[in-house]
């Protein structure tokens, strides 16, 4: 459904807009995409790598720009939401800038959207976006209610939104393995706690989610990919063998474990092969059909967490991810 057509990203010279756009570019073949972010340099950058591809544009804008966002869309048939203030520090200390990037910048793109005839939207969500404890995951979920009630709030319009959830994204940039691999010719790796379990996805695995999502949405889904966890002793294992460890806390804001289903969500949370589905718990849209399909109810008090996770990636099986990902490990 994505071919020929006319994509847009926003934040989109992340690390996800960089295999977004991988895997678009060679197997979607769009018309155009469009890379819709506030740094140029970062622009400038992805376009070498992707030797000036002809079907690129590159709009330097910001999701806080109503006016911006409504000349980029112009034209545009979806949207991928990848813009956000995500580290969770910086969110504690700039609470005011947070909040106009996740949750203003959310309503100005579902706003521009809606009046701009985009077919359809997926933003991407978070972990934490579940039974928030810091101001990232609080805006998240904020911006996650926004766009599924933007299905309802786009009236007689034919925009649909969705979202997609996830957690920690392997060998993105900031993330834990290319933090451990920077430090680990010092020796020691810091470790917050011994206990501590997350979620671990490839970027291509959160590429194709959002992929499924835009053939799948009816409106107002949130997507929650099934993926394995890992305890952090045997990531910090498999990426420095002979390194010591020192315990040094968890963070303000951090969670012993991640989780991506809370049991208030159960009663509108549907199991299918590969992935779970959230139905919105408004205008009885979880019990519509459609958006059901061939989906399985889920227990009454189903939750989704990583120490409680069924699926386990096996030391052996990281070590098999970064061999065939090392020039990727944080760099994009």
């Amino acid at each position: 459904m994505l071919e020929n057509s006319t994509i847009l990203v926003t934040g989109g010279t992340g690390s996800f807009g960089h295999a977004f756009a991988e895997i678009a570019l060679r197997e979607y073949n769009p018309r155009k995409l469009i890379i819709f972010s506030r740094d140029e340099m970062k622009q400038w950058n992805m376009a070498t790598r992707f030797n000036n591809d002809k079907r690129m544009r590159f709009f330097i804008g910001d999701v806080r720009d109503r006016d911006r966002l409504y000349r980029a869309l112009d034209g545009v048939d979806y949207v991928v939401h990848a813009a956000a203030t995500k580290i969770v520090p910086t969110a504690e200390y700039n609470p005011f800038e947070c909040i106009k990037t996740n949750v203003n910048g959310a309503m100005n793109l579902i706003d521009a959207c809606i009046d701009k005839g985009v077919k359809r939207v997926v933003a991407l969500s978070t972990d934490k976006a579940s039974s928030p404890i810091n101001l990232y995951g609080a805006s998240k979920l904020a911006s996650d209610k926004l766009f599924v009630a933007g299905n309802a709030y786009a009236g007689e319009h034919d925009t649909r939104f969705a979202v997609v959830r996830y957690g920690n994204v392997m060998g993105s940039r900031g993330s834990v393995i290319p933090f451990f691999h920077s430090i680990k010719s010092t020796g020691i790796l810091p470790i917050t706690d011994p206990r501590m379990t997350r979620f671990m996805i490839s970027l291509d695995e959160g590429v194709r989610l959002v992929e499924h999502a835009f053939g799948d949405m009816v409106g107002g889904e949130i997507y929650v990919k099934k993926i394995p966890s890992m305890n952090i002793m045997d990531i910090a294992r498999v990426v420095a063998p002979d390194a010591t460890h020192e315990v040094v806390g968890i963070r303000p804001g951090e969670k012993l474990h991640e989780q991506m289903i809370g049991i208030e969500d159960a009663p509108y949370t549907y199991e299918y092969p590969e992935h779970f589905k959230i139905l919105p718990a408004i205008n009885n849209w979880s019990a519509d059909p459609g958006r059901i399909g061939e989906g399985a109810k889920v227990a009454e008090d189903f939750s989704y967490t990583s120490d409680a996770n069924t699926d386990w990636m096996s030391p052996a099986e990281l070590q098999k991810w970064m061999d065939q990902n090392a020039d990727k490990i944080g760099a994009i």
